[in-house]
C-alpha cells in the first residue's frame, strides 16, 4: 500500500510538472473595436458586398472577399485565424452552434465593453464614451502590482480613451494611446513620430498600422510580459458606413495578428510559452439596415467572440458545443493562465473553464498548479 501511494504521488507530480510547462508565462490581450461575429465565422455578408451604399466597388470587393460557402469566405477575409488559430487555438462565439460570447453590460459601446473585458466588472454606472477616468480595477493594473510582472506591463491602443479606461495615472504602467508620441529613445520611434506629426486630418483613433508598429517595436527591445494591443479602425470604419473598408481593415488585423505571432514564435524569449486572447468590445447590428450601428436598442449589439493561441490553450478549434461565456470572465481568465488570481476588490466574472486535452480543463489545471504554490 505503501509503495501505491508513492507510485500515484510521483505520477500526480509528474502530470502537474508536464501541465506546469503549459501554463503561460506571457500574455498578450488583442482587442478588435466593434468587429462582428458574423464576418469572423461567416466572412463577407454577401447582401453588403452587393449594397453600393456601404462599398464603392461592388465587383473588386466580391472578387476579393465572395464565396458561396461560409467556410471559404471567413478564410480568404481572415486567413490567419482560419489557418493557424482554427488549427491551434480555440475559436469561440459561432452562434449557428448556439456558442455564445456575450456582452453582460447594458450599454454595448465601447468605454462600457472595455471596462467589461478588462476589469471584470461590468458597471451599471453608465460612463459615455469621454475621457474620463475609470473607478475599476482592471486586471493589467492588478498584475502589474505583482512581484512577478512590476514594470513587465503595457498598452498601445489607437482609441485615445484608453488612458482613463485603464486609469494611466493610478494603474502605474506605461499607456501609449492615440497620436500620443513615443519616446525617441532610437530611430524607428522617432520615425513613427514623424508619420503621426505628418497626418493632417488626425481623428480620436490612431491608424492601428501606427499602433502596431509601436507595439511592435517596444515588444523587441523591452520584452513585457503583459501587454495589451487595442486596434480600432474596424469600429471606425463601421460607423462610417463603409463595408469595403471595414473587411478590408478586418483583413488588415488578420495579417498584424498573424504577423505578431510570427515575431512572437521566433523570439527565445516569448517562443512556445506566451498565449494570446483576442476578442471585441461589442457587436452591431444584425441586418444590413443596421450592421454599422451598435447601442442598447440595436439588436445584435452585445454578440460578441473570442478566440485564444498559444501555451495553455489546447488545440480544439472551432467550438461547435452549446455554451454561454461573457467578456467579463476574460479578466480571470488572463490571470488564471498567468498562473495568479485576480482580486480587484470588486465583483468580477468568474474564469473561463477552458478545455484541455484528456477530459480535463485548462483553468482547472492551472487552479491545480496554483493551489500547490
Amino acid at each position: 500500500m505503501k509503495y501505491l501511494f508513492i507510485a500515484l504521488l510521483l505520477g500526480t507530480s509528474l502530470v502537474l510538472n508536464a501541465q506546469r510547462k503549459q501554463q503561460a508565462e506571457n500574455i498578450f490581450i488583442i482587442t478588435v473595436d466593434g468587429l462582428r461575429w458574423q464576418e469572423i465565422f461567416k466572412g463577407a455578408d454577401h447582401a453588403l458586398l452587393a449594397n453600393t451604399n456601404y462599398v464603392e466597388d461592388t465587383a473588386l470587393m466580391r472578387a476579393l472577399y465572395f464565396d458561396t460557402t461560409a467556410e471559404n469566405a471567413r478564410q480568404k477575409l481572415m486567413p490567419f485565424f482560419w489557418n493557424i488559430i482554427a488549427a491551434k487555438g480555440q475559436l469561440y462565439g459561432n452562434r449557428l452552434y448556439n456558442n455564445t460570447v456575450d456582452v453582460n453590460n447594458i450599454y454595448k459601446i465601447s468605454y462600457a465593453g472595455y471596462n467589461e473585458i478588462l476589469t471584470g466588472h461590468p458597471d451599471k454606472r453608465f460612463i459615455p464614451n469621454t475621457k474620463k477616468n475609470n473607478r475599476n480595477i482592471n486586471v493589467l493594473e492588478y498584475l502589474n502590482s505583482q512581484q512577478s510582472y512590476q514594470g513587465k506591463v503595457v498598452a498601445f491602443t489607437s482609441w485615445d480613451v484608453f488612458p482613463y479606461i485603464l486609469n494611466e495615472t493610478r494603474s502605474g504602467f506605461a499607456v501609449n494611446s492615440g497620436y500620443e508620441d513615443l519616446p525617441e529613445d532610437d530611430g524607428d520611434n522617432v520615425m513613427i513620430n514623424s508619420v503621426q506629426d505628418s497626418i493632417a486630418h488626425k481623428t480620436n483613433t490612431r491608424y492601428d498600422m501606427l499602433t502596431w508598429m509601436a507595439a511592435k517595436e517596444y515588444i523587441k527591445k523591452h520584452h513585457p510580459r503583459v501587454m495589451m494591443l487595442g486596434l480600432g479602425e474596424t469600429d471606425k470604419f463601421a460607423h462610417e458606413c463603409k463595408y469595403d473598408n471595414y473587411l478590408q481593415q478586418i483583413n488588415n488585423v488578420d495579417k498584424m495578428i498573424g504577423e505578431l505571432w510570427y515575431s512572437i514564435q521566433t523570439d527565445p524569449f516569448y517562443k512556445n510559452n506566451t498565449t494570446f486572447i483576442i476578442t471585441t468590445d461589442h457587436g452591431r447590428g444584425r441586418k444590413s439596415t443596421s450592421w454599422y450601428k451598435h447601442h442598447l436598442f440595436v439588436k445584435g449589439s452585445g454578440e460578441a467572440w473570442m478566440a485564444l493561441l498559444g501555451s495553455g490553450i489546447s488545440p480544439k478549434g472551432e467550438m461547435k458545443t452549446t455554451q454561454e461565456i461573457y467578456l467579463k470572465q476574460i479578466a480571470a481568465t488572463v490571470a488564471l493562465l498567468l498562473g495568479e488570481e485576480f482580486k480587484p476588490g470588486h465583483a468580477i466574472g468568474s474564469a473561463i473553464n477552458l478545455p484541455a486535452g484528456n477530459n480535463t480543463s485548462a483553468s482547472s489545471t492551472i487552479a491545480a498548479i496554483h493551489a500547490e504554490r
